[in-house]
């Protein structure tokens, strides 16, 4: 598979050192120095693009692989006010396109519980929090798996309109990323933690996502991800 990276930070090194050990090729890698290397030329030699870059170019980055029949992969956060349009122009355009927050496998089955649990914790008096840590160099806050958190736990609670569940932001050190979901009443207290040891766990899922996308049209999750490797 030739792989084509749009965002050489921490997680485009770590992807490419997977995609490398997996025998496929890096076409090209993408940063604030060689933006101009993102062209109809380049992309026309790759299999799937994988795109982490930051919330000021990102929605730019997945419209421009979309509109050139390339698929793209992208966890970047702090622009999904534009999903929606994303979204759109890839089912108008017949594009391939799989969007998270968050890429870990582990992060994602953490999802499933969180849902489960919300569910039980419907009119059950307790008052809900979300934490989450990351490194200093993170560019947004809250992070985009805190975002989904809140919004999966409001899906199951049906909107409350009088639902307040607030989310503590941290950044400090080298933190790969730690959340922690914590349900509690005057009488006792449920946490629900999911910790990332290695920023690997997140670029394998991202590889498993193109290879997933690849030959694929459409629009996708991770749920369609891990829902094909259930089925596996």
């Amino acid at each position: 598979m030739n792989i084509g990276i749009i965002g050489y930070g921490k997680m485009g090194k770590e992807i490419e050192k997977i995609a490398l050990k997996k025998g496929y090729n890096i076409v090209f890698k993408i940063h604030s120095k060689n933006k101009k290397n993102l062209n109809k030329k380049n992309i026309s030699k790759i299999d799937v693009a994988i795109e982490f870059s930051n919330p000021n170019s990102a929605f730019n980055n997945i419209i421009f692989c979309m509109m050139n029949n390339t698929p793209i992969v992208s966890g970047t956060t702090g622009w999904t006010h534009q999903l929606t349009e994303a979204k759109k122009t890839c089912l108008n355009n017949m594009g391939s396109f799989l969007y998270a927050p968050n890429f870990s496998i582990g992060v994602n089955l953490f999802f499933e519980i969180n849902n489960y649990v919300a569910n039980l914790m419907i009119d059950k008096n307790y008052d809900i929090e979300i934490e989450e840590k990351h490194h200093k160099m993170k560019k947004d806050s809250p992070s985009g798996t805190a975002i989904k958190i809140l919004n999966d736990i409001s899906k199951q609670f049906n909107e409350k309109t009088n639902l307040q569940i607030p989310i503590k932001s941290k950044r400090f050190g080298n933190l790969k990323g730690e959340h922690k979901i914590k349900y509690y009443s005057k009488n006792d207290e449920i946490q629900i933690i999911h910790k990332a040891n290695k920023r690997s766990g997140f670029a394998e899922g991202a590889i498993l996502a193109a290879e997933f996308i690849k030959n694929k049209k459409g629009f996708f999750t991770m749920d369609d991800l891990i829902n094909n490797l259930e089925i596996k």
